[in-house]
This record gives C-alpha cells, sequence and structure tokens, in this order.
C-alpha cells in the first residue's frame, strides 16, 4: 500500500495521474492487496470521503481533490488469488495499439470486482499485465452481457473517449432476442429512465415519465420465429444513450422480454430456455464504432455472435420448421 499509514487516517492530494478517475478505481490501484469488496465496502460506509463529502464508488476526481483512506490492515499477501488472475484464460482481444485495447467480453463475467464479485475484467488484465502503467475501462457491459469492451492504456485515450461516447459520436449496436412479434422493421422507443437500489441491495431501473433520464434506443427487426412457442424474434438495437439497463428496461416496458433476463425478463420463460438451449441472456454488444482517440481515424470494432447463441439461432430455425 505503498506509504500509507495503517493506524491512522490518510489524506491523499489528487495530482494529474489521479485526476478523472473514479474513486474506486483510484482506491483500488492504491491499496493493492486489499480484497476489491472491502475497497467498495469503506467506500459505501462513508469511511472514504472526498474534500470532506461522502462519495460513490464511480465519483470522478479532479487534480486537487483531497481523498481521506481509513487505516487499513492487511494480513501477508497470499499466492493464491493473484496468481489465479494471472493465470485466468487470457480473454480474447478484437483490437489492440499504443492507445486501446478492445475484447470481446464472455458473458458471465463481470467488467470489474465488487457488490459480491472478487474480480473482473480490469482486475485480471491488470494482473496479466504487470508492466502496463495505465489500464482503465472506457465503458461497461452488464455481467451477463457478452461483446465488444474497450480499455484506454493511456489518459489522453480515456478522455478523449469518454468525451466521444458523453458526446454521443459512438455508434453502439446490440443483438438481443426477444419474447413476441416484433413488427416494425425500425421504431425509435424514447422513455426516461431512473434508477434505484432494491432491499436485496441489487440495481433496479425503471420507466419513470416524471423522475427519470431522456433514455432513447432504436431497434432493428433482424429475424422473427413466428411460429416458434412462444413467438420469439432477433432485434438490433442501436443505443443513442447509455443508461444501466437500458435496452432491457425499454423492452420489458413495451412487452417484449429479453430471452434469458433474470431480472427484468419473463421468468416462466427463462426457466424453459435452457432445457432448448439457451443458458444465458441473450444479448450481445456486437459492433462499436467510434473515432481512435489518438489518430481521429474511424475504428470499428466488431464481436461475432459467440457460437453457444448461434447454435440456439439454429435450432430455432429448425423448431419452426418442424412446427410449420
Amino acid at each position: 500500500m505503498n506509504d500509507l499509514s495503517k493506524d491512522a487516517v490518510n489524506r491523499l492530494a489528487v495530482d494529474e495521474a489521479g485526476a478523472g478517475q473514479r474513486v474506486d478505481n483510484f482506491l483500488i490501484r492504491l491499496l493493492k492487496g486489499v480484497p476489491t469488496s472491502h475497497v467498495y465496502r469503506i467506500v459505501r460506509s462513508g469511511e472514504v470521503r472526498v474534500n470532506r463529502k461522502r462519495v460513490k464508488p464511480d465519483t470522478r476526481l479532479a487534480v486537487g481533490d483531497e481523498v481521506r483512506v481509513p487505516p487499513i490492515r492487511t494480513s501477508a499477501p497470499k499466492a493464491g488469488p493473484g496468481a489465479a488472475l494471472a493465470r485466468a484464460p487470457v480473454l480474447p482481444i478484437l483490437y489492440e495499439d499504443d492507445d486501446v485495447i478492445a475484447l470481446d467480453k464472455p458473458s458471465g463475467v463481470a467488467v470489474h470486482g465488487g457488490s459480491g464479485v472478487s474480480f473482473g475484467v480490469i482486475e485480471q488484465i491488470r494482473a496479466q499485465r504487470p508492466g502496463a502503467k495505465f489500464l482503465e475501462l472506457v465503458h461497461r457491459l452488464d455481467r451477463d452481457t457478452s461483446g465488444v469492451l474497450l480499455l484506454a492504456k493511456t489518459r489522453t485515450a480515456l478522455v478523449a473517449l469518454h468525451r466521444s461516447l458523453r458526446e454521443g459520436e459512438a455508434d453502439k449496436r446490440y443483438l438481443v432476442l426477444v419474447k413476441g412479434k416484433w413488427r416494425d422493421a425500425k421504431r425509435s422507443v424514447e422513455l426516461p429512465l431512473t434508477k434505484g437500489v432494491a432491499s436485496s441491495g441489487e440495481t433496479r431501473v425503471r420507466v419513470d415519465d416524471n423522475q427519470g433520464k431522456p433514455s432513447r434506443t432504436v431497434f432493428y427487426r433482424r429475424q422473427v420465429w413466428a411460429r416458434s412457442n412462444p413467438p420469439v424474434s432477433l432485434l438490433e438495437a442501436e443505443l443513442h444513450t447509455g443508461r444501466t439497463h437500458q435496452i432491457r428496461v425499454h423492452l420489458a416496458h413495451l412487452g417484449f422480454p429479453v430471452a434469458g433476463d433474470d431480472k427484468y425478463g419473463d421468468f416462466a420463460w427463462n426457466k424453459v430456455l435452457p432445457s432448448a438451449g439457451l443458458r444465458r441472456m441473450f444479448l450481445h454488444a456486437y459492433r462499436l464504432v467510434l473515432a481512435h482517440p489518438l489518430t481521429g481515424e474511424s475504428l470499428e470494432l466488431e464481436a461475432p455472435l459467440p457460437p453457444d447463441l448461434e447454435t440456439f439461432l439454429t435450432h430455432l430455425g429448425a423448431s419452426a420448421a418442424n412446427a410449420a
């Protein structure tokens, strides 16, 4: 933990290297050897403060901010966790240069540790690249969503990519399978979303016309299996805003639950999907197009549909043909 005191409160001034970082990422890199779950616990309990105020894990830091870090004692590091991270299977790389890495994130893998998950993609990549001076997530995907995930290798790249995403300059596309017959070739959905926390501690998002933030998704019909039981549709979703669980909540609100969605989906349908070959949520971030943060050239990133999802679509086609 560098020169931090284990017996007294530490007060740290944020320099240029820490500017723009989220509080959780700042602490995870600072408190090496401290479990990520403990880092999130001290932030949520208010033991970590920025400029004497309580903050959330995603609060961004600025140059000159004072970060209060409580005394933290750790036992001698064990060989297990870090070594296991370093030995974990290397995640598929779609693209890499001196500024960015684009990964094909598998379903079931969190992008970062916390909330009951000991480690995620970012911790794994850092463990496997101990010489990397800088590695940060540019954006996030839900744990059960697969597909294109972008990381920055420099602070300059991270700031530029955040600006591009914030100003809506990126083209983000997903493939999603839903229950029901989707009739429109193209449909723009604008439903304001608000985020809260359930009694279980889980994040929950809902449509709220009064307090919700503007949220827009454009859906394109790819294929409809009208003879399937129940009928299902494959859609392409174009995100114009990046709200938490946006695609899933928009579709559930419209009466087209996402296949395998255990939070907003059709729970009775979800129970029978594994026997039909689908054992995960059918939501895949298949395409991301945006300007390269340094050169400005168009960066086109695509992740093919995973084999399990391709197999399930083939199964759907066969089932519908037999029902005809």
